[in-house]
């Protein structure tokens, strides 16, 4: 299965409106959808945010230009939210899933289906 095929699958599931999957670093982009493409200053702020979290709970996280306020941040996920919409961040072994859920979404919904995604792709060494 191709990379795009993994973005396609999350908005296919009527939860996610918009993806991206980044390499683990945050240095380069294998899949997006929706022109779903982040700053290089957004995906590496991601990234380091699974390491040390400080500087997305001083300034909160952002994703194409949008500040979301950090609902968690760990060594695995990155929630935020910005009014009804939130964004999903999730590291595997090699990659780092991205994701956007609209309005109207619950949030726990969202983040299962990329959790679940993200399982898979630490299920086969990715």
């Amino acid at each position: 299965m191709s990379w795009q095929a993994y973005t396609d699958n999350l908005v296919a599931t009527g939860k996610i409106d918009k993806a991206a999957l980044y390499s683990r670093a945050g240095d380069s982009l294998w899949a997006q959808s929706s022109s779903f493409e982040l700053q290089s200053s957004e995906i590496t702020g991601i990234a380091q945010g699974f390491d040390d979290a400080s500087n997305l709970q001083a300034h909160g996280l952002h994703v194409q230009g949008q500040k979301y306020f950090l609902l968690r941040a760990d060594d695995r996920s990155i929630y935020g939210k910005f009014e009804a919409e939130g964004v999903v961040a999730v590291r595997t072994k090699q990659a780092i899933l991205v994701a956007h859920y609209p309005a109207g979404v619950v949030a726990g919904e969202a983040t299962t289906v990329v959790e679940k995604v993200a399982d898979y792709l630490i299920s086969v060494g990715y």
